[in-house]
């Protein structure tokens, strides 16, 4: 069996970080191995939330993997709440990094043009540097942006733009890039009853190669979805599946999710119901296997 370790924190309540990546990669038939980089009773959303800091437990917890000869598949960064925790990432990295070892980071850091409370510019550029590490990344146009220092441009961008931040996000040293969040504008926009499309982009370093997903734009955003769509695109890789195809089942994966949350009569606000997706999730993993097979 395959096996990714993930690195990000846990809250207790609400579906994030560990808790959705946990769940979803072991889903997908994915052995997932975690290290926590703190506690919440409750994510962020949530006022009076309490936090333990794991950083302390970090390097022990490596220590022990060493001398025990655990080796992954694919190593997967999400949420790091200090410069420290940064840089034993970098340390991870260079310890269980194998030949054929997949490095996925997600700079959780920020979203709607603001970085998340307690984080600074100074810490986008560390991230940045985490970056350098990478195989892939998985930014949105908000954490693209505070990495490479430049203005956010939340909307009104054409593709000429987009194609610039990838390859400005792969200077940074990823091999290849997958850019979140991106909508064009369309004369179509004011028609009634056209959906909005919002996607995808990525970007190969080594042959120059753009590609495009685009799927339904939802009428309402949950918390948590970019942890959803990181995990899902981790766990499509270590399964074989090509970075196109990855990110799309976790794009489509995210609004089948968020289908199942709104169905609800009382659905929670604090996160969605991807639970009741996973039937969408194993059936898609199952058709790329037999294609995979008689290809």
């Amino acid at each position: 069996m395959k096996r990714i370790v993930t690195i990000q924190d846990v809250s207790c309540v609400g579906k994030c970080s560990l808790t959705v990546a946990l769940p979803i990669i072991s889903a997908m038939g994915v052995e997932t191995a975690i290290i926590p980089t703190a506690v919440l009773s409750t994510h962020t959303m949530f006022k009076g939330f309490t936090f333990r800091d794991l950083t302390s437990d970090i390097e022990p917890i490596m220590e022990h993997w060493k001398k025990e000869g655990f080796k992954f598949d694919a190593i997967y960064t999400g949420y790091l709440g200090s410069f420290e925790q940064i840089e034993l990432m970098h340390r991870l990295i260079r310890e269980f990094r194998g030949p054929e070892t997949k490095v996925i980071v997600d700079p959780c850091m920020a979203d709607n043009g603001k970085l998340y409370p307690g984080f600074t510019p100074e810490f986008a550029k560390a991230m940045a540097g985490l970056c350098a590490e990478a195989d892939i990344i998985v930014p949105n146009l908000t954490e693209a942006s505070f990495m490479l220092g430049i203005p956010y441009v939340g909307s009104g961008y054409d593709e000429a733009y987009i194609k610039g931040l990838l390859k400005q996000l792969a200077g940074l040293g990823a091999k290849q890039v997958v850019l979140k969040g991106i909508e064009f504008k369309t004369n179509q926009e004011s028609l009634v009853g056209v959906a909005r499309k919002i996607g995808i982009a990525s970007y190969n370093a080594e042959n120059g190669r753009i590609s495009w997903y685009f799927h339904r734009k939802m009428k309402i955003s949950f918390h948590g979805t970019g942890d959803i769509f990181a995990s899902v695109l981790t766990g499509a890789l270590v399964r074989g599946l090509s970075l196109e195809k990855a990110y799309a089942l976790a794009g489509d994966f995210v609004v089948e999710s968020i289908k199942k949350t709104i169905s609800h009569e009382n659905y929670n606000t604090y996160g969605v119901d991807f639970e009741s997706a996973f039937p969408m999730l194993v059936r898609r993993l199952a058709s790329e296997a037999r294609l995979a097979k008689y290809s």
